[in-house]
């Protein structure tokens, strides 16, 4: 039975929708790592369509886990070897999640002369649980008054008029803080004020974090 250009193009047809209808992440790339075609899976696993992986590297998409891995794994196809070739990656899945499995690639071409394609699976080992979100620091309402003001750069004396305390009552809570959170001047107690979610970020005047929904 012979084959004519009909024939192929029903076939070549068949194959891609095959290759679309498939669970596994599948891509294929050329010898430099370039998608050139992406299944449905794979591109899911990236948050995106098939069509905007085209011309991506695919390790930028997929970051290995050993640069020397991928070195040899170069050097053999720039020998024409044609084993197949496992990379240990991790990725940042879509809604952020860190995701870290497999890459198998296969070099296919129609003859053992030409420069081979890459057919690339991914295989999906586990995925790293996101760590909660910190609590910001608890401190009083006085406290958070008098960072409030120094970080607006107020004075001891003017922190101590704006809140109605004596200067010694307000340089005791600054003791207790910079005590508390190892802080050796003003200028780092406030920095730690808002590493420690204390202080509200992008607001002037500076405000205890909350206060400026109030």
């Amino acid at each position: 039975m012979e084959w004519g250009p009909a024939d192929a193009v029903v076939w070549r047809n068949r194959a891609l929708m095959l290759f679309d209808r498939v669970a596994v992440p599948v891509a294929v790339c050329d010898v430099y790592g370039k998608v050139v075609l992406a299944n449905p899976a794979m591109a899911a696993e990236c948050g995106t369509s098939p069509g905007q992986l085209r011309g991506r590297d695919v390790l930028e998409l997929f970051r290995p886990e050993e640069a020397g891995q991928v070195e040899r794994i170069a050097q053999a196809l720039r020998l024409r070897h044609r084993s197949r070739y496992q990379v240990s990656v991790s990725w940042s899945a879509p809604g952020g999640t860190e995701r870290y499995g497999e890459l198998t690639a296969d070099p296919v071409s129609d003859s053992t002369n030409e420069t081979p394609a890459l057919l690339v699976m991914l295989r999906v080992l586990g995925q790293s649980e996101p760590e909660p979100a910190a609590e910001p620091a608890s401190v009083t309402p006085v406290e958070g008054a008098v960072l409030a003001l120094l970080a607006r750069g107020a004075t001891t004396g003017r922190a101590a008029r704006e809140l109605g305390l004596s200067r010694d009552g307000v340089a005791y809570h600054l003791r207790r803080l910079s005590a508390r959170w190892h802080a050796a001047n003003r200028t780092e107690l406030v920095a730690r004020a808002y590493a420690l979610g204390v202080l509200a970020p992008g607001v002037w005047p500076p405000r205890v974090r909350g206060a400026e929904a109030e």
